[in-house]
Parts: structure tokens; C-alpha cells; sequence
């Protein structure tokens, strides 16, 4: 799947796209990756393999790639999409978290990459797949494990956890909800709940009809968000990106909503999670990132109309600044 003759130009979307996801972004995700294409880079969402085809197509045949996914359907997927490159050594998968990126690496043996991928968010396999529990749009079982196999709790099973105050906390936080306190004084007393649609009902019920969908993908992502642990695992992975890529090297984050995409800008000019400046003795900024993006590099209308899940995609790309450059 490596080879660019497997591949043709399915429109705006690019050749890279599947069945299981299509990669956002990928032209730009990929120049704005790859600085020696003989390097090691680590894709740490790997999905459905799309960003990583694209990139083995733009590395050398010693270039390599270290696929990551919470999700063993993704990794499933991927092995049969890109076997070619696993049996030949190019694509290496791994189950985990890239919360846990470092302790992979050392797994791996390897000390520095050249570049780390993190596109954050659901997958469309995830969305689409009723079963998983991510849609409001189809009824499935209120799960939204990235890993379904994982003994963590499930959506459902958080709801009939936490108090009414704790659920307004975690609408409020990690959906920006307005309208938190009553949703969460709704959704508990509707309890138990074990369904989207269930779920979907009530809230339905609680707001103008004409507001429903953006409230529901609000409360979905909230619950997600923390089902997942997503924004701490985001900040492991920025953390451990600063101690792992290369002087010289490209991170390179996609993120999809404003909570996300304001702890990648904040981190990638100050770098710190807290955002504030580090200086030294002369008061010059002392940041081991360059930021390459002024603004978030935004999909092309074209690619929004050929895959409208790309619509709040938001794409920022650094370098690895040596230690001697901030002396």
C-alpha cells in the first residue's frame, strides 16, 4: 500500500482516504512532518493508516514508521491496509496510549524520532460504528472506550457515577456547555441511562429544537473526553514530544475543537502547559519549539465538501529548536 502506483486520486479528499477514516489534511500534515526521509516518525493515532500511507510514500525505503492506536480495531484495519510495509520492517504497530509515548519508545528501543503525529479526535469508524457509542445519530450502547477492550469505565457507567454537580463539571469543562447545570440536573434524574438515544431524548428535551444538535455534540464530546482522559493524555504526549523529537524535528498536531487546540498553541510557544514565558538572564524567550504555523493551517472548501468531518479540523506544526539556540 506504500507503493504510490496503489494509489489514485479519489478528489478533494486525496488518494489516502478509506473506508475507515479519511486523513485530513494529509499534504500539508505530511511536508509539514518529514524533514529527513530516512527518519524514524511516529504516527500516535495511527486509525485507519491514511497520514501514515501518505508518509511511507514520502520516505526513503529506510524511512520508517511507529504506528500507534488505543483502538485494536484501527490497528486491525491498518495491518490489512499497509501489511506490505509491516512484513517489510517500514511500519511498526503498537497498541497504546501516546499518553504513554515514552515508555513505547523504550520499549522499542528507541531513544529520538524525527517527527510525532498527533491527530486528536474520533476516527469515522468510530463514529459510524453504532456499537462503539461516540454518535448521537445512531443508537448504540453508550460506550466511547477508544479501547473497547479496556477495563475502564463506560459512558453509561460514569452517568449513573457521578453526582449532579461532577456531570455539570464535565459539561462545563469538557463541552463548554451553557447550558451544564440543567442538562446535568436533567440527565440524572432520567437515570439510568445506558443508550445514545436515550441520552439524545433527554437532552432534546431540555433545549429549542433548532439548538439540539449543537448541544448534543457538546455533551457527546464531554462525555467522551472524559471516558478517554483526553486532554491529560494530549498534554503526557506534548510533554514527552519536547524530551523525544529531535533537535531539527516536527511535531505536528491536528486538533478539532478549542479546548485541544489552545493547549497545542499555548504549549507550542511557550513550551509549558501552564503558558507562560520562560526567560533567561537577558529576557529572551527560552522555548525548545518554533512554531511553523502563524495561524492554524484550515481545510480547503474543497476538502470540507468531500469530507465535511474535516470542517473544524485546525493543523499546527513546530521545530525542534536545539538547546544551543536558546543560549
Amino acid at each position: 500500500m506504500s507503493e504510490r502506483s496503489a494509489h489514485t486520486d479519489t478528489g478533494a479528499a486525496g488518494p489516502y482516504g478509506s473506508p475507515y477514516h479519511v486523513p485530513v489534511l494529509w499534504k500539508a500534515v505530511v511536508e509539514g512532518l518529514v524533514t529527513d526521509p530516512a527518519g524514524c516518525y511516529v504516527d500516535a493515532t495511527i486509525g485507519g493508516g491514511g497520514h501514515t500511507a501518505a508518509l511511507l510514500d514520502a520516505l526513503a525505503p529506510e524511512g520508517r514508521v511507529i504506528g500507534i492506536d488505543r483502538d485494536p480495531e484501527a490497528l486491525d484495519a491498518v495491518r490489512r491496509r499497509l501489511g506490505d510495509a509491516v512484513e517489510a520492517g517500514r511500519l511498526q504497530l503498537v497498541q497504546g496510549n501516546f499518553a504513554d509515548l515514552e515508555a513505547i519508545l523504550d520499549r522499542l528501543g528507541v531513544a529520538q524520532i524525527d517527527g510525532l503525529l498527533l491527530d486528536l479526535g474520533v476516527s469515522s469508524h468510530q463514529l459510524d460504528e453504532a456499537l462503539r457509542g461516540f454518535s448521537f445519530q445512531a443508537e448504540g450502547p453508550l460506550d466511547m472506550r477508544m479501547d473497547p477492550t479496556s477495563p475502564g469505565p463506560t459512558a453509561a457507567q460514569l452517568l449513573e457515577r457521578w453526582s449532579e454537580y461532577e456531570l455539570a463539571e464535565v459539561l462545563r469543562r469538557y463541552g463548554e456547555e451553557p447550558r451544564a447545570r440543567k442538562l446535568a440536573r436533567a440527565i440524572c434524574r432520567a437515570r439510568p441511562i445506558r443508550t445514545t438515544a436515550e441520552l439524545a431524548e433527554v437532552v432534546r428535551r431540555e433545549v429549542p429544537p433548532k439548538e439540539a444538535t449543537k448541544t448534543l455534540a457538546r455533551v457527546f464530546q464531554a462525555l467522551r473526553i472524559a471516558v478517554n482522559d483526553e486532554l491529560q493524555a494530549l498534554e503526557r504526549a506534548l510533554e514527552a514530544a519536547t524530551r523525544r523529537v529531535r533537535p531539527g524535528g516536527r511535531l505536528v498536531v491536528l486538533s478539532y475543537h478549542s479546548l485541544e487546540d489552545r493547549r497545542v498553541k499555548r504549549f507550542l510557544r511557550y513550551g509549558n502547559l501552564k503558558g507562560e514565558p520562560v526567560r533567561d538572564f537577558y529576557g529572551r524567550l527560552i522555548a525548545p519549539w518554533r512554531p511553523l504555523t502563524g495561524r492554524a493551517i484550515r481545510p480547503s472548501d474543497d476538502e470540507v465538501a468531500a469530507n465535511p468531518r474535516a470542517r473544524s479540523a485546525r493543523l499546527r506544526i513546530a521545530e525542534r529548536v536545539a538547546e544551543t539556540e536558546n543560549a
